[in-house]
C-alpha cells in the first residue's frame, strides 16, 4: 500500500484572530510527529508556520523548512528544523516544496497561502500530478473559497466531468484517513521517484 511519508503544509505567518487556528496548527504538527510523517513547510518561525513546525519538532518529528533568502529575517527562519533549505526566490521554494511532499494541506492563512493552494489545485486539474490537496477547514475558514469553487462550476467555468479535486477536513482527526484514502489507488512511483521527476519536467 502506498504510504504518505511527507506532507507540505501551507499556512499563515500570523496566528490569526481565533485561538482555534493556532491550536489546530499545533495539533497537526504533533500528529505528524506521532505518525512519523515529515513536515515540509515554508521555513518561517512565526504565526501558524512556526507553531506547526515547533510542535512537530518538539514532539520528535522531522521538519524540512524551505525559505527564500529575502524572507529569512521577515519570517524569522525557524531554527528547530532538521533541514532548512534557503532558496534564491519563491519559484525555487515552491518547486522544492513540491518535490519533497507527498500531499499538501492548507491551514488558514493569507494571500500567499491561498496562492499556493490554488496552484496545486491547478496542477491537479491539468493532470500534472496526482498528489492529494486538502483544505483544513478550521472553524469554516475556507467556506468562502469552497463557495467560490461551487460558483465556478455552476457558471460553467469548471467542467462537471472534471471537478476540482480538493479534499476538505474539518478537524485534525480527519486529515490522515482522508489523505490515505486519496492515495490508496496510486502506485508508489506516483508519489516518489521517477514518476515525480517526469511531472516536474512537464511543469
Amino acid at each position: 500500500m502506498t504510504k504518505i511519508k511527507s506532507v507540505c503544509v501551507y499556512c499563515g505567518a500570523a496566528p490569526g484572530a481565533e485561538a482555534i487556528y493556532l491550536e489546530t496548527a499545533i495539533e497537526l504538527g504533533r500528529l505528524f510527529a506521532a505518525e512519523d510523517i515529515r513536515l515540509v513547510y515554508g521555513g518561517g518561525g512565526v504565526g501558524l508556520m512556526g507553531a506547526t513546525a515547533r510542535a512537530c519538532a518538539e514532539a520528535g518529528g522531522k521538519v524540512t523548512g524551505i525559505i527564500p533568502d529575502f524572507l529569512i529575517g521577515k519570517e524569522q527562519a525557524f531554527d528547530h528544523a532538521h533541514e532548512l533549505i534557503v532558496t534564491k526566490d519563491m519559484h525555487e521554494r515552491k518547486r522544492l516544496m513540491f518535490e519533497r511532499a507527498d500531499a499538501f494541506i492548507a491551514l488558514p492563512g493569507g494571500i500567499g497561502t491561498l496562492e499556493e493552494l490554488i496552484e496545486q489545485l491547478t496542477w491537479v486539474q491539468l493532470n500534472r500530478h496526482s498528489k492529494p490537496v486538502m483544505a483544513l477547514n478550521v472553524s469554516g475558514f475556507w467556506d468562502p473559497l469552497l463557495g467560490l469553487l461551487d460558483h465556478m462550476q455552476a457558471t460553467g467555468f469548471v467542467n462537471t466531468a472534471r471537478p476540482v479535486k480538493l479534499l476538505v477536513a474539518h478537524n485534525v482527526r480527519a486529515v490522515l484517513p482522508k489523505l490515505h484514502g486519496a492515495v490508496a489507488h496510486l502506485g508508489d512511483q506516483e508519489l516518489h521517484g521517477a514518476a515525480e521527476e517526469r511531472v516536474l519536467d512537464r511543469m
